[in-house]
Parts: C-alpha cells; structure tokens; sequence
C-alpha cells in the first residue's frame, strides 16, 4: 500500500447515534482497501445485527469481541444476550468472548488496592489521548489476532469501536499479537469522535 489520501470522519460527540455512519465508513474503506477481516466490538448485539446488513458474512470475516463473561459482576453472566449470539454465529460471524487485553488481572489490583497496573495505565491513557473506540480497536485487534481468528497477520484489518455503546471508531490496522503489541500499527483512524 502506497501513500493513502483518506477522507477522515470527525463526530461531533461519540455514542451509538453513530453506529450506522461508522460501519459504512468501515465498508467503504474495507472494498477500497480488499480488506476481509472485520473486527468490531459489540457488547450487547446491536452493532453486531448492524454489521449483517453492511457486510455478507460469506464474504468478510466478521470477527465480534464483546465482554468477557461475568464483566459487569458475579451477578451478570453474559450482557450479550446469549439467543443473539446464536443467531449471528449462525450467519457466519465469529465470537470472541474473553478477558480484555488491556485489563485482566491487573483490573482486580486496580479496583481492589486503588493501584494502577503499566497496562491499564497504556489503556486510560490511549482513551484520553485518542478516544475510547481508538482504544478499543487496538484491543480487539491483538484479541482477534491471539485467538486465532485473522488468519494472515501480514494484511491490515478493519477495527470498530465505540464509546460506551455503539460504534463511532473505525480503523485501519496492521495486526499483531499481544506479545508483540509493539509491532501493531494503527495505519489510519478513519472515524473517530472529536
């Protein structure tokens, strides 16, 4: 890929009212591009059903990361109603339910001793610096990356995130593993919030 001239979307304010405009943009640039691997966090259903309707899952790779189960308490196994995960997989879309790369264990000594971990420390500092979805994209792409679901790390993906709920992130990523997070490169944000 030579040198890019990209048309960059800045929304006003992040949320899910952006769902719809960040899987286009991601569409768009996923046929500019020839990319197939889509990697997009979703935590209860909603912009994963969204993303049936921009991309043919018997075409595009369509990889959804949502929480890890148990992740708002002992007290809620799954926020990702278990019918829609069903469902989606039986249209082709994959699942990846795990623990945050950017989190794990070291969330318990954060919540538990008020103490924060190098990790977690990268993450608060991703989402201030450049937003929360741009956080995001990274994370889920060296999950989809370590779980086996990108199958040539040698070609850029597409990741979308969001704020909260919905999408309103989209990038273009050159994949890598969580060991070798240093290798990954956010080739282009291509929608983010201001």
């Amino acid at each position: 890929m030579g040198d890019l001239n990209l048309e960059v979307t800045y929304f006003e304010r992040g949320g899910p009212h952006n769902t719809d405009k960040a899987l286009e943009i991601a569409k768009k640039y996923a046929d500019q591009f020839g990319i197939k691997d889509i990697i997009m966090a979703s935590t209860t259903g909603t912009t994963a059903e969204k993303s049936t309707e921009i991309f043919d899952p018997t075409i595009y790779n369509l990889v959804v990361v949502t929480h890890s189960y148990y992740f708002m308490g002992p007290d809620k196994r799954q926020e990702f109603p278990e019918d829609k995960i069903t469902a989606l997989k039986s249209k082709g879309i994959k699942f990846l339910i795990g623990t945050h790369a950017f989190a794990g264990t070291e969330r318990s000594f954060r919540i538990a001793l008020k103490q924060w971990g190098p990790v977690e420390l990268m993450a608060k500092y991703f989402r201030t610096i450049f937003s929360q979805g741009t956080k995001v994209c990274m994370e889920i792409a060296i999950m989809a990356v370590d779980a086996g679901l990108i199958e040539d790390i040698e070609q850029d993906i597409i990741c979308i995130g969001g704020t909260g709920r919905g999408a309103d992130t989209v990038c273009l990523i050159k994949p890598a593993t969580t060991s070798l997070f240093d290798k990954l490169r956010v080739k282009a944000i291509l929608a983010k919030p201001l």
